[in-house]
């Protein structure tokens, strides 16, 4: 029915009865999998299995140890693995990292903030999968932290906190799925990272990166505000006039153009890794499970300190 909305005939496509069709389909060499967190360590595994590479939607699993398993399948059988954080792709991201890690621009790294909130409608609280303990216990945490967690591990370096601990404030359903939550992390170098994830919270998708030299500032750095073209605010050097009040630099907009979205930037990543294992005999990448397990394991800790009633949690 969804081939004949959409005006395609049964010669264009193929219609599959059940995701068992899907992965037996030789014809198929990769599969995006956005079922329930729940289901992800069956279905991925299954998938490896079939030697289908795998683009898996986030957060990628309830938690490492079942992500472990998942990457263990993906690896024994030489496909490839990411998972679905697109703003990772936009060319708008690859611009700031040039900043960032420009040390005479943006120096060394000492704060980083970031927010992923989106006001639900009351429907939600009652029947969506995010606040489900069966599909998806992680809830908010596990669906908009993910974002917020894997920012200020991209600013890092992916250098992990070495002590993570969610701040007083969590909302939970009456189920006990999280809906409102507020982490902080510390790194040995004194870096120190906020965010704050909300199904109860108006829109907002901040990212602010502050360094010994400048500061970095967007507010749309998971889905941009506009498909061809995005921005994002930098100063480097600024600092307060002798003779007045105000600043001696402001924040320049830096604006970065891109031919397609970035989910679609994101799915010919993975077609180009998928080519180069299939045709060229490549090995996987590993740049991408490697992400995906970092994020996991401080999206744990952060579930874990909320389980301890706000209790640092040591990495």
């Amino acid at each position: 029915k969804f081939a004949a909305l959409c005006g395609l005939s049964e010669t264009l496509v193929k219609v599959y009865g059940s995701y068992d069709q899907v992965l037996d389909d030789p014809c198929v060499d990769a599969v995006y999998v956005p079922l329930p967190t729940s289901l992800h360590l069956q279905w991925a595994i299954l998938a490896a299995r079939k030697k289908k590479h795998l683009l898996l939607e986030k957060p990628t699993a309830l938690d490492v140890h079942e992500l472990d398993r998942i990457l263990e399948a993906c690896q024994s059988n030489g496909v490839q693995f990411m998972d679905g954080s697109m703003w990772l792709h936009h060319p708008r991201t690859a611009r700031m990292k040039e900043l960032i890690f420009d040390s005479k621009l943006l120096g060394q790294v000492n704060f980083i903030h970031s927010t992923s909130t989106t006001l639900m409608p009351p429907e939600f609280f009652e029947s969506n999968i995010r606040v489900k303990p069966d599909l998806d216990s992680l809830g908010a945490v596990g669906d908009l932290a993910w974002y917020c967690i894997g920012a200020f591990l991209w600013a890092k370096d992916y250098k992990l906190p070495s002590i993570v601990t969610a701040l007083p404030g969590t909302i939970k359903n009456a189920a006990g799925v999280t809906l409102t939550c507020t982490a902080s992390f510390h790194w040995e170098d004194n870096t120190v990272a906020i965010i704050h994830c909300s199904f109860l919270s108006e829109s907002s998708m901040d990212l602010a990166v502050s360094g010994s030299n400048g500061n970095l500032h967007l507010a749309d750095f998971i889905i941009p505000f506009r498909e061809d073209s995005a921005s994002f605010e930098f100063v480097s050097g600024a600092k307060f006039s002798e003779l007045q009040i105000g600043w001696t630099a402001k924040p320049e907009e830096l604006r970065v153009d891109s031919k397609l979205p970035q989910e679609v930037l994101m799915v010919e990543e993975l077609a180009g890794l998928v080519e180069g294992i299939r045709d060229y005999g490549n090995s996987p990448n590993g740049k991408w499970p490697e992400i995906s397990r970092k994020t996991q394991l401080v999206l744990d800790a952060v579930m874990k300190s909320i389980d301890l009633g706000c209790k640092p949690v040591n990495l």
